[in-house]
């Protein structure tokens, strides 16, 4: 007796299920690269302004920082876009896809890199007291749960059926 294939809850064939996770994947990644656009967009600025003569040592490297991860991580969520325009009419659309949404990830990590030291920066600058890595801290906590906590759980969750 043979053993049927494994369900996926769709009647697709590998190259129509290929397709529709691109599709998903670039409506994801329009949202992150919107976000991270105008951040980075934000954070260039920021030299030019009187207020970054102001800032101490400490203050400009993490600055330096901030500008070079949101860099890292616009390239990372532009880079689906230019694989696609590479590799279109290649037929290797499911390798592409697999690609994609690792640098997507990737992206996103950095996104969040960019996020934690645009934060500390920002409130460092905003009240000099000593409580900011704990708040940095925690909000850092919150986005791990959301991004990754919630949906690996649910991934997890929702295997077990």
């Amino acid at each position: 007796m043979t053993e049927e294939p494994k369900r996926t809850g769709r009647d697709e064939s590998p190259e129509e299920r290929a397709d529709r996770m691109w599709g998903e994947l670039i409506q994801e990644v329009r949202v992150a690269q919107t976000g991270v656009q105008i951040l980075f967009g934000f954070l260039l600025t920021v030299v030019f302004t009187p207020v970054y003569a102001g800032l101490d040592d400490t203050e400009k490297t993490i600055y330096i920082v901030t500008v070079v991860l949101g860099a890292a991580a616009t390239g990372a969520l532009i880079g689906p876009v230019m694989l696609h325009r590479l590799v279109s009419g290649r037929k290797v659309k499911p390798q592409a896809v697999q690609t994609a949404s690792k640098l997507t990830v990737t992206g996103l990590v950095l996104l969040l890199a960019t996020m934690t030291a645009a934060l500390l920066l920002v409130l460092r600058v905003a009240t000099h007291d000593g409580f900011v890595p704990y708040l940095v801290t925690a909000v850092v906590l919150w986005y791990v749960v959301c991004w990754f906590g919630i949906p690996l759980w649910t991934r997890h969750r929702n295997s077990l059926q």
